[in-house]
């Protein structure tokens, strides 16, 4: 087992974007006010964008998002917090058996609850001097990562005692994320046999962001090619695309919802999705895709959709997760 110095306890923060309390437009509301003011994730000056969002845009969209988040929602809650829950339980118990019980691991969200002040001050209370960030998004980009990095900051410049800190970029070609996406999708493939399409769709952002600099783009280029390289497969068996457009700018494309359409229409009776950027299934993977934009594919004449799930807590992805962070610790172990 790797030492750690005692006096030296080394704290985990896992972090991921948020979700509401409950599916009810007044928990929405305040939601969506949190993370839609959020300058990392809307570019707009201050003074305009606060007229829009307190204009329209938080009487309207609360009322949509509770309908869409009643879909999903479970007996247990949230998707994406229930399985952000278990996952941090399992690379707790898994950092344990190679640390003991010098490591410890909070769970915080961008937006909402937990928050990432109280995973830090939970880290705090452990006695944590060193601390390493995961944000749970394996592509960056500053409308996602590097909030998270804001919201450290903000935790941060609220203290005195500062601990030894270390945030990960990315983890978009990590051979052991890789892996266990490539075996998700044979495994699927074993049980539910294999659609004529692998759709693999990504979170989108403005395509004015990219033009500014924003890497996004090329590492979630660089996820699909790993992942169809190890599935060794075809260039016409595959394409990568992306979702969850919000408001009437041009984001990245292909859209997965057009894609979908156009497929169907070209005569493609099967096509199987997977969403590699999400670690956790959630709102967009599971009610946009696995939901709404099935019923279009199907809508526009296409015969089966299948939704490869996210990695979740499967043990080949805590594994990778827990490497990440043990390869991320050197020099602190």
């Amino acid at each position: 087992m790797p030492i750690i110095d005692p006096r030296h306890r080394i704290g985990i923060l896992l972090a991921n974007l948020g979700t509401p309390t409950a599916p009810t437009p007044k928990a929405l509301r305040r939601y969506l006010a949190e993370f839609l003011w959020d300058p990392r994730v809307i570019e707009l000056p201050r003074p305009l964008w606060w007229l829009m969002l307190n204009g329209a845009i938080l009487w309207i969209r609360p009322r949509r998002s509770a309908a869409a988040y009643r879909r999903i929602w479970t007996q247990e809650g949230s998707p994406l917090l229930v399985n952000s829950q278990r996952q941090a339980a399992r690379v707790t118990a898994g950092l344990r058996e190679q640390f003991g019980d010098q490591v410890s691991v909070a769970l915080g969200m961008r937006y909402g609850q937990p928050s990432i002040e109280s995973a830090y001050a939970e880290l705090e209370a452990a006695g944590c001097e060193r601390v390493l960030v995961l944000p749970l998004y394996p592509q960056y980009s500053a409308s996602a990562t590097a909030s998270i990095y804001d919201a450290i900051g903000t935790v941060l410049h609220k203290r005195r005692v500062m601990p030894q800190l270390r945030l990960i970029r990315d983890y978009h070609d990590h051979p052991g994320y890789i892996d266990a996406l490539a075996t998700s999708v044979r495994e699927y493939w074993q049980q539910q046999g294999r659609g004529e399409r692998l759709l693999i769709s990504f979170h989108g952002i403005p395509q004015s962001y990219a033009d500014r600099g924003d890497p996004y783009p090329s590492y979630c280029e660089r996820t699909a090619q790993a992942l169809v390289e190890r599935l060794e497969l075809a260039r016409e068996d595959w394409q990568m695309v992306f979702q969850s457009r919000f408001g009437p700018q041009a984001w990245l494309k292909p859209y997965t919802i057009r894609t979908l359409e156009h497929l169907a229409r070209a005569g493609i009776k099967r096509v199987d999705l997977i969403c590699p950027g999400f670690a956790a299934d959630c709102l967009e993977t599971l009610e946009e895709n696995n939901m709404f934009n099935h019923e279009r594919f199907l809508a526009a004449g296409g015969r089966e959709f299948h939704y490869i799930p996210c990695l979740n807590d499967r043990p080949d992805h805590i594994k990778a997760l827990i490497e990440i962070i043990r390869q991320n610790l050197a020099g602190w172990t």
